[in-house]
């Protein structure tokens, strides 16, 4: 039962993160900008075009975020979390080095591990995966 658990908790934390990062881009809740303003800002670091990319990012952190949280599809939910992550450090990250602090990928590798490990491991005993199993 503690694995079931601790793999609830870890989908729910990075699941609801990840839809609260793609309402920022869909919606402009959680002080987000929404497809125009995020769109703009991806333009800017040369993903075009950018209201297009900013809708596609959005949509794919937050339904790759509710299905992590759901444990639901959890192959998929994670490839969608992994594939953003990785244009995040590509376009973003990677040119900052390693460490957060300096605006580097360490926590967009960090998620992309926790992506991939619960994909490695399944959604465990608390997930909608487990009802069709």
């Amino acid at each position: 039962m503690s694995i079931a658990l601790g793999l609830l908790i870890i989908r729910l934390v990075v699941g609801l993160s990840f839809m609260a990062h793609g309402a920022q881009k869909l919606f402009g809740w959680f002080g987000g900008y929404g497809p125009k303003g995020t769109g703009g800002w991806m333009e800017s670091i040369g993903i075009k075009p950018g209201v297009a990319m900013a809708v596609m990012a959005g949509l794919m952190e937050f339904v790759g975020g509710a299905l992590f949280a759901a444990g639901l599809g959890t192959v998929f939910a994670s490839l969608l979390i992994v594939m953003t992550m990785v244009v995040a450090i590509v376009k973003v990250h990677a040119k900052n080095g390693y460490w957060a602090t300096s605006g580097g990928y360490e926590y967009n590798l960090l998620l992309i591990a926790i992506a991939v490990g619960v994909a490695l491991m399944g959604a465990g005993a608390y997930s909608v995966d487990a009802l069709f199993n």
